[in-house]
């Protein structure tokens, strides 16, 4: 067991005298019983940011949910089913949500399963000159109850999304393609736990500031100067979250929770392909913070129609003050450029590298690098794409091998691991997009300068036959060929990766260092048994503000974080402007605002 936080790192100030309310009238307040329930949960997640080590309140295997998990309202595998069933083909109500039936109001269907199952959901498109207003009046009750009542209805949103999380999985996987049991975790457990980071985060920022302060000036003989302080975290305005097709909820969750729970209300702009698991988060939201005696409309959902793209129209209106974005870099840096009267955090493109210089585990790093090109078909941020070989070969514990034996190894490793359907379904999930399957399909075609090492192959699912299902390619390059230039600096999102023969060690690092200073990056991997490699490498990656992770051949692979432990992404390089989570990611969504009175004298504080 680790200590428990100490009051100074975890709880406000006292309140004052002057405190509207009492304890025992506050102890009758929902939002109190929710920070009596919650406070313990708050207090661990505190202490876990601070040590860095493993926890987790979501439990991640299938079995922890439903009747027999003690928990309230938890849904079994086939009650999450059912109703994530009952949701298809019908209208995604949002009860008290204004703006639907305005003039600019309406419903928008736009979702289409990777798995070829028929959605059919319609969702509010609300006329935003009618709901915004509405958002922005919930905001003064939400900022006077303060960081821990704010963290504590947060942190109720996270219970009751966790106990549908069967539910939740299946509408991540026909929203994304990911494989159910990826689905169920990352879009479940993973992404609650990068919720409730974002939350203590955002508390710890918050009660950095005192609540109350005694503020007295010694003035030699004269009597004191004496103030009475307060302090007030602020929220800046409506949060807009601008949702991403690939991971709605786990890209989506930390800004979400970090807006809401610094006093912003959250406009959900969720992709067009993923709508499912941000509404149902928005619906969840709504209920508590009604139950909890605040405004359902400090959380809204925005669906837009085909082809409408509201997300340019609603980043500059001036009643959003900060953006929360995951996806092409094209529009993050226009959002950049244009929502200047907002708070923009971007998480965009980059292009991700390996470097093989050597290695004390051959068929374990093999293993490990077949695995992270193949899960959910390269269709992750994290996924490598550039794995930089010295073209004389490297060191093994298996001997010397040559450039052209590590990527045929390579490429006998990934088709061993995918070479069982039902493994392959299980690990690539399904093609998300009609992009990333034409990215597949013309990778190494004529006149492009690579080589196919690895033939992407179509993979047949028993249960969804509609599903696009492609195993990974691997092309070679030469980075000493002018034309391998353009393939090795463009991102290519999805299961692509380029195996690029180097010079040497020194020449991969310096081509990983122009790679991330121009292009970002979200994970860097190495393999070395030289200290001098490793040292060469993470000098880069501290240079070059890139996260590294270096040697790994077990169960722990380079696209995969924890949360409370792992940065994702770094905000020092172009990949993304913010890391997900760290102090930064939650301390600019709030001003503190300070009122100073005089001090009133001690007989009159106590009448």
């Amino acid at each position: 067991m680790t200590a428990p936080v100490t009051p100074s790192a975890s709880t406000p100030a006292t309140p004052s005298a002057s405190a509207p309310a009492t304890a025992s009238a506050a102890a009758e307040l929902p939002a109190a019983r929710l920070i009596e329930k919650h406070r313990p949960t708050l207090d661990r997640a505190l202490e876990a940011i601070r040590t860095r080590e493993f926890w987790s309140p979501h439990p991640e295997h299938p079995k922890a949910y439903g009747e027999d998990s003690g928990v309230a309202g938890s849904l079994s595998a086939g009650q999450g089913q059912a109703a994530f069933d009952a949701l298809r083909g019908g209208r995604f109500e949002i009860e008290g949500q204004p703006g639907t039936a305005g003039p600019e109001g309406g419903w928008a269907a736009t979702e289409v399963s990777p798995y070829g199952l028929e959605m059919g959901i319609e969702y509010p498109r609300p006329d935003l000159d009618l709901l915004l207003p509405e958002m922005r009046k919930a905001m003064p009750a939400w900022r006077d109850a303060g960081p821990e009542a704010r963290a504590a209805v947060c942190l109720e949103i996270l219970a009751r999304i966790s106990a549908r999380t069967h539910e939740f999985a299946h509408a991540v996987m026909h929203t994304s393609g990911q494989a159910f049991m990826m689905a169920l975790q990352a879009g479940g457990p993973h992404a609650q736990d990068r919720g409730m980071e974002a939350v203590a985060y955002a508390y710890a920022e918050q009660v950095r500031t005192p609540e109350a302060a005694d503020w007295s000036k010694p003035q030699g003989k004269r009597d004191p100067l004496e103030l009475g302080k307060r302090f007030t975290p602020v929220g800046r305005g409506v949060s807009l979250l601008i949702g991403c097709n690939t991971f709605p909820t786990w890209n989506g969750y930390p800004g979400f929770f970090a807006s809401l729970a610094t006093g912003n209300p959250v406009l959900v702009k969720p992709h067009p392909r993923a709508v499912l698991p941000l509404a149902l988060t928005v619906r969840v939201a709504r209920e508590v913070l009604t139950e909890a005696g605040f405004e359902a409309n400090l959380v809204a959902l925005a669906a837009e129609r085909e082809g409408e793209g509201i997300a340019k129209e609603l980043a500059v209106r001036p009643e959003i003050r900060i953006v929360d974005y995951t996806g092409s870099t094209a529009f993050g840096d226009w959002l950049e450029a244009h929502a200047r009267q907002a708070r923009v955090f971007t998480e965009k493109a980059g292009v991700n590298t390996v470097i093989v210089d050597s290695t004390d585990d051959y068929k374990g790093m093999l293993g490990n690098l077949a695995f992270s090109l193949s899960l959910y078909s390269g269709q992750m941020c994290t996924t490598p794409q550039n794995l930089l070989i010295p073209r004389d070969g490297i060191s093994t514990d298996v001997g010397e091998k040559s450039y052209d034996e590590v990527v045929a190894d390579l490429a006998t490793a990934v088709g061993k691991l995918l070479g069982d359907d039902a493994r392959a379904n299980a690990i690539l999930g399904a093609i998300v997009s009609d992009q990333v399957l034409a990215r597949v399909e013309s990778a190494g075609s004529t006149g492009s300068p690579g080589e196919v090492a690895l033939e992407s192959r179509s993979v047949e699912h028993p249960d969804f036959p509609g599903a696009t299902v492609r195993t990974p390619v691997i092309v070679k390059l030469d980075s000493a060929k002018p034309e391998s230039e353009a393939v090795c600096f463009a991102e290519c999102f999805g299961p692509v990766s380029f195996a690029v023969a180097v010079d040497s060690t020194a020449d991969a690092v310096a081509l990983l260092r122009r790679t991330v200073r121009e292009k970002g990056a979200m994970t860097v991997g190495a393999y070395t048994t030289s200290p001098a490699a490793e040292r060469l490498i993470e000098e880069a990656c501290l240079d070059e503000c890139a996260q590294l992770s270096l040697n790994l051949t077990g169960g722990v692979y380079v696209n995969q974080t924890a949360a409370f432990s792992d940065f994702h992404g770094s905000g020092g390089n172009p990949a993304a402007n913010a890391a997900l989570c760290d102090g930064a990611f939650v301390a600019d969504r709030f001003r503190t605002v300070e009122v100073r009175r005089p001090a009133q004298p001690a007989e009159a504080a106590q009448g």
